[in-house]
């Protein structure tokens, strides 16, 4: 029936990593399915979208692709008559990301493509174009977690009004850990306008007139609840919002996404760990966009092959631009 090569190894020697005599699909079917896999992908990528990319047809010895970030200049000082002016330095700082190949493919068989009711292969392109998403947008996350600066919820159980727990609260001890979160340290206003303070306090610009927060649909029910959060509805026209915003609160756009790191504490309560970035904090750098590639002549026709098939690297640029929001 059908087989499938798991893994990105499979893709790591060639191409398409087959052997023999390999027939390309004709251009427009190329470009039709291009698209395809790419359109199928948006619903699920969120982290990914807000990166700095940079793409080069080529990659220096090393497979690398430099960013470059020029440092501030001094502080100016009113000029003297008859004084000429002193002349600085311009000084910058260079980051490297390293691209290595990505890729997963499926394969069918003839016989299953003549018998089937549905377009298999068209099917296999959606699904190839679900699982490059899934795999990216974690990788995206995964970048931004490296980030240092942590945010901790706030304990709802020491508000006299539990309808109004998030308008203050205590925050952890001093031995701060992830260990500590009981289940009632909640993403709240405090938990948000501590992020905001941390990026603002560093000068770290925004992405347009907003922070950008990524959180767990179980983060973003508390928020929701606050009468201050703006539903995007509210504010934004259809289609002239970020994938995944589900409104703002305190200079900050929401983005909701199950992808939000969850994993379980030493009491085996669940914690959550959100960010909340400005600009500049990670970068994408792409030296082969996502293809859909097909696999060639298999077995004199009677297996076909799909993958889909990029180089790229993930790599954090401005560490201050990142805040993790740790709460239950």
């Amino acid at each position: 029936m059908s087989s499938a090569i798991t893994g990105t190894g499979a893709l790591s020697n060639s191409p398409t990593a087959y052997s023999g005599t390999n027939s390309n699909l004709t251009q427009a079917i190329q470009t039709i399915w291009s698209k395809e896999i790419l359109f199928q992908a948006m619903p699920i990528l969120r982290f990914e979208q807000f990166a700095v990319k940079k793409t080069e047809l080529g990659v220096a010895p090393g497979l690398t692709i430099n960013f470059m970030r020029y440092n501030n200049l001094g502080a100016a000082s009113p000029l003297v008559e008859g004084v000429r002016m002193t002349t600085a330095a311009l000084t910058a700082s260079q980051y490297s990301i390293t691209v290595s190949e990505h890729g997963f493919a499926v394969a069918v068989s003839e016989l299953l493509l003549n018998a089937s009711f549905d377009d298999v292969m068209a099917s296999a392109s959606r699904l190839l174009g679900r699982n490059m998403a899934t795999y990216l947008d974690p990788q995206a996350r995964d970048t931004l977690l490296t980030g240092t600066s942590v945010v901790w919820g706030y304990d709802r159980t020491t508000i006299s009004n539990p309808a109004g727990w998030y308008l203050s609260g205590s925050t952890l001890g001093s031995g701060d850990d992830e260990d500590d979160l009981t289940g009632n340290f909640k993403l709240g206003t405090a938990t948000i306008k501590d992020g905001v303070e941390t990026l603002a306090s560093k000068n770290i610009p925004r992405l347009g007139d907003t922070y950008v927060a990524f959180v767990h649909p179980h983060q973003s029910r508390s928020i929701r609840d606050v009468p201050e959060f703006i539903e995007v509805t509210k504010y934004a026209a259809p289609g002239n919002f970020m994938i995944g915003e589900i409104g703002r609160l305190y200079d900050t756009v929401f983005i909701e996404t199950t992808q939000v790191k969850k994993v379980q504490n030493a009491g085996s309560t669940d914690v959550y760990r959100a960010l909340m970035i400005g600009d500049n904090a990670f970068g994408h750098a792409i030296s082969l966009p996502v293809e859909l590639r097909d696999g060639g002549v298999l077995d004199f026709g009677r297996e076909h092959a799909l993958a889909w098939y990029a180089i790229w690297g993930l790599g954090k640029i401005t560490d201050d631009s990142i805040v993790k929001l740790v709460t239950n």
